[in-house]
């Protein structure tokens, strides 16, 4: 697949609207980055961490199925990178270096801080505007006694796509998101989500189109 239609877009959308759940940081225990190929979460969870959101910086991230093929360096490597060379200072910061999902994430950062006794009651995730709502489902199930706060960088869905992800590629990802979220709850990973008719309507329709690369099939 290599250009997307205009029908598309306009489903994409659809998706892109109810993933992405509004901003509306505060302050917390912890900023908690979830890593990806996306560098830009890397520098909104440092620019929230330098204005003083929180005293630390927790990154999160192995090598997953879109960085793999960045030479085998891990996401939190990558993103404490960025935060450094942001002004963030390396006492502030916590690396979980070895989360390959989105459940890991939390698992085993919830077990790195345990490890160092911390406990934060409040904590702002940060995360690519689309993976919002499945992450804070995730966090909800796999961390439950937190107050978590979803946070990603200010990009429109128009803006999204760089050098980085194609439209093609944000799509499909987007598509096996929301099918997870679907799927995930009987599975005990996730908290229950409702998905309106239209969401799900979009959804299939993309799926009919062929925007089935992370999609779960059996």
């Amino acid at each position: 697949m290599s250009d997307v239609t205009e029908q598309a877009r306009r489903l994409a959308k659809i998706l892109w609207d109810y993933l992405n759940i509004p901003n509306n940081p505060s302050s917390a225990d912890i900023v908690l980055a979830l890593g990806s190929s996306d560098t830009r979460v890397a520098l909104e969870a440092a620019r929230l961490a330098v204005e003083g959101i929180a005293p630390l910086l927790v990154i999160s991230g192995g090598v997953g199925k879109v960085t793999s093929r960045d030479g085998g360096t891990s996401e939190a490597t990558r993103f404490a990178k960025v935060a450094l060379e942001s002004g963030v200072s390396s006492e502030r910061l916590i690396l979980e270096p070895t989360a390959t999902n989105t459940g890991e994430n939390f698992t085993r950062t919830r077990s790195l801080l345990d490890s160092k006794g911390i406990s934060p009651n409040t904590a702002v995730f940060v995360t690519k505007p689309y993976m919002k709502r499945r992450a804070l489902a995730t966090a909800m199930k796999q961390w439950p006694n937190v107050n978590w706060i979803p946070h990603s960088p200010e990009i429109a869905f128009e803006n999204y796509p760089d050098e980085t992800i194609s439209q093609e590629q944000m799509i499909q990802l987007m598509v096996g998101d929301l099918q997870r979220i679907a799927l995930y709850p009987k599975l005990g990973f996730q908290a229950e989500q409702i998905i309106p008719p239209a969401v799900w309507a979009a959804y299939e329709a993309l799926v009919a189109l062929g925007f089935d690369k992370y999609v779960i099939h059996n």
